[in-house]
């Protein structure tokens, strides 16, 4: 009985919760309310699928060889912002399933949801700019989580930029390029780049991998001609310089372990490659040493609009240790695999000199030597101010010619 007078209890309350809408709700209104509450189950489903893909979509980016990207700097930021704007959308449903219930007609239904999709195709769009080609790592992470080994060496002739291995080399100059500076790597080509042609110097640039289409086919051509681009697998931009750096290494590491001299440039760079040479001659005994323009003491910049910004949450000391600044420096042969598997190992930052020069090296050990004859800043064009220096800042690609020019000019007479 007892249990007999508990299910009757519970169908009276049933039907008690149900009968306001079986007897006050008319044919009409039951169709209203149903629609409405399908169209939200709808939207809000609409909108999970929609975030899910765009996630998925930017956390597995894939290389052009088809292997998962690694490399997740920008990826980070991106999916944050999209969690973010992600819950303001939501809290957009929860009004609109307000205004969709308050509706009085079938005709406002349809302009609700019409408005809805409009600010989901607006939300859409948004996430495909919330990452800019610039972006610095969320959180502290080692830097062998966002690289990605591996180069597209069927683009280039390794025997012509280190033949034998590096055995008959005695300097190995990698020159870091930006994609679109195509106008820097053919100054270089047709000036101090023709000391590559000797059997005992090699040279090559470092690039790394683009989304652009159209880009990508004007850098395949080029290589197609020169043979001389060295193209990693990570995405090509400021912020990604370390990256750059440590592909070189590896390259160096893999295709050219026995030379006994790198030089690590830029394409805005002249070489006085003569100049070079006898810097090496007389230092060509020594080993584990970065040789470079050294710099100490230096604080890490705080603030947010400067190039150089470091936030706490990726390095926290007060100083940088010791380094060689990034225009130029000169590495011995035999540091070169220390420093790409330490590299591997070591928390990232976005300076790329302060991090192979500074922070690997320190752990390493490895000695950083100053020379005064590399100069990597802008100084005076003069002749003989360019003959004895090795490096120098900031050159522009037509000043290239005159710089190589006036060094092979017998005539020019210099104290």
């Amino acid at each position: 009985m007892i249990i007999v007078g508990t299910i009757r209890e519970h169908r009276n309350k049933r039907e008690a919760f149900l009968c306001p809408v079986k007897k006050k709700m008319s044919r009409t209104q039951r169709m209203r309310f149903f629609t409405v509450f399908g169209a939200v189950i709808i939207i809000m489903l609409m909108y999970k699928f929609s975030l899910a893909k765009e996630i998925l979509s930017r956390t597995q980016e894939y290389s052009v060889t088809g292997l998962p990207m690694r490399h997740q700097i920008k990826q980070n930021v991106t999916n944050r912002s999209i969690y973010l704007e992600g819950n303001k959308s939501f809290q957009s449903l929860l009004a609109v399933s307000n205004q969709l219930t308050e509706s009085s007609g079938i005709e406002d239904i349809k302009t609700i949801l019409r408005n809805q999709l409009i600010e989901m195709k607006k939300f859409s769009s948004s996430i495909q700019t919330l990452s800019g080609p610039s972006a610095l790592p969320v959180l502290r992470e080692l830097a062998m989580k966002l690289y990605e080994p591996g180069h597209l060496n069927e683009e280039i002739d390794i025997q012509k930029i280190c033949m034998h291995r590096g055995l008959s080399l005695r300097l190995l100059i990698l020159i870091t390029s930006a994609q679109s500076n195509f106008k820097e790597r053919m100054s270089i080509r047709r000036t101090w780049m023709n000391y590559g042609s000797r059997q005992i110097v090699g040279m090559a640039f470092i690039l790394g991998r683009t989304t652009n289409a159209s880009l990508n086919e004007s850098l395949n051509k080029e290589n197609n001609i020169y043979g001389d681009m060295i193209r990693g697998h990570f995405i090509d931009s400021y912020f990604n310089l370390t990256l750059k750096t440590i592909s070189m290494l590896e390259w160096a590491d893999t295709h050219c372990p026995n030379v006994k001299f790198i030089l690590k440039t830029d394409d805005d760079m002249f070489i006085n490659v003569p100049k070079l040479l006898d810097f090496i001659d007389a230092r060509y005994k020594n080993d584990r040493t970065i040789y470079g323009r050294l710099v100490e003491d230096w604080k890490p910049i705080r603030n947010r609009t400067s190039k150089y910004f470091v936030p706490y949450k990726l390095y926290n000391g007060w100083q940088y240790p010791p380094f060689t600044t990034g225009p130029a420096y000169l590495l011995t042969g035999d540091i070169v695999h220390e420093l790409y598997v330490q590299s591997l190992n070591t928390y990232y930052i976005q300076l790329e000199d302060v991090f192979i020069t500074g922070f690997v090296a320190k752990r390493l050990k490895i000695r950083r030597e100053h020379a005064n004859e590399f100069l990597n800043s802008r100084i005076s064009l003069r002749p003989c101010k360019i003959r004895n220096a090795i490096s120098v800042h900031k050159i522009k690609p037509r000043e290239q010619y005159h710089l190589w020019r006036d060094l092979l000019d017998s005539t020019i007479k210099c104290k």
